[in-house]
């Protein structure tokens, strides 16, 4: 048995390729697939491009893929469709990143897992069941905390001409954007959520400023109150974090906590990891062996 999991956030998708023991043979990564924003066959056109993908394809037996986006049958079946056109030989299961998330920082007790990459969510794992309690509204409507959360802060602030001056300066030298620039890559091209995300490395160059502060202040407190209040003990529960923002910007999550009256948890910034390790003990021992396959067939 040859299994390959990924976990794919709309920027970026890591994948593992580990055996029933849970000896890995592969870490690789790709683009982000997100079927809101990609269909079957981009996304089959993008991991067939890959040599690494290409080589591994064969031998292949079963896929988990965990994804932003893939919340409802029909999203799930966009991703399903573009993977097995490039691993036909492969059993797919296709779920939301929110599960992968929660599966990967799983310590044996029921917890409150976020997401704060591009975009953000919430669910509460009792060991189970993964749920949800309040939908992710991305970028336009919701994403509170994430990375196109405060890249629209920052270009909103630059184009009202709020930044402080060497904040400004060093905006225009480094990106040289006009206003119709931005409205090109927000309104009128794909990936406007990654796009805005992409900025986050500016932004936290510029942390100390106080606009900034403010910002990230503002937006973790929006996002504990929206999507960790949700859960009715989550004064009780560890809160656990996924993804680069918690990971880059601790220091300003764990303030937010402490004001909310709030356990910290852990914060892993790739989970890839733990999530393959769960899966050797919580979903391996239930497929079906190749030995009993062989037999049945």
């Amino acid at each position: 048995m040859r299994v390959l999991i990924a976990d794919s956030g709309s920027t970026k998708c890591d994948w593992i390729l580990v055996d029933e023991t849970g000896q890995v043979f592969r870490k690789f990564s790709t683009m982000g697939f997100n079927p809101y924003f990609h269909d079957a066959q981009s996304i089959s056109e993008e991991l067939s491009s890959s040599p690494i993908v290409q080589e591994l394809a064969a031998s292949v037996t079963h896929i988990f893929f965990y994804g932003a986006g893939s919340s409802t049958e029909q999203m799930c079946g966009i991703v399903y469709e573009g993977l097995s056109r490039v691993f036909d030989c492969a059993e797919i299961v296709v779920d939301h990143d929110l599960d992968g998330a929660a599966f990967s920082t799983y310590d044996g007790e029921p917890g409150i897992t976020c997401i704060i990459g591009t975009g953000s969510n919430s669910c509460y794992f009792d060991g189970s069941v993964v749920s949800e309690e309040v939908p992710a509204l991305a970028y336009i409507l919701g994403d509170e905390a994430s990375g196109s959360y405060f890249g629209k802060k920052l270009l909103a602030a630059w184009m009202y001409k709020k930044l402080p001056a060497a904040m400004a300066k060093a905006f225009d030298e480094k990106f040289g954007l006009s206003k119709d620039d931005m409205f090109e890559r927000v309104y009128r091209q794909s990936d406007a959520n990654v796009f805005l995300a992409s900025f986050m490395p500016f932004i936290g160059k510029f942390r100390e400023e106080p606009i900034v502060a403010a910002w990230l202040a503002e937006g973790f407190d929006a996002f504990l109150d929206v999507h960790v209040k949700c859960f009715d003990d989550w004064a009780e529960r560890p809160i656990h974090f996924v993804g680069s923002i918690g990971h880059y910007f601790e220091a300003e999550l764990r303030e937010a906590l402490e004001r909310k009256g709030m356990h910290f948890g852990r914060i892993v910034r790739k989970p890839i990891d733990g999530l393959a390790a769960y899966h050797v003990e919580h979903v391996f021992p239930k497929l079906p062996s190749e030995v009993d396959s062989d037999e049945a067939s």
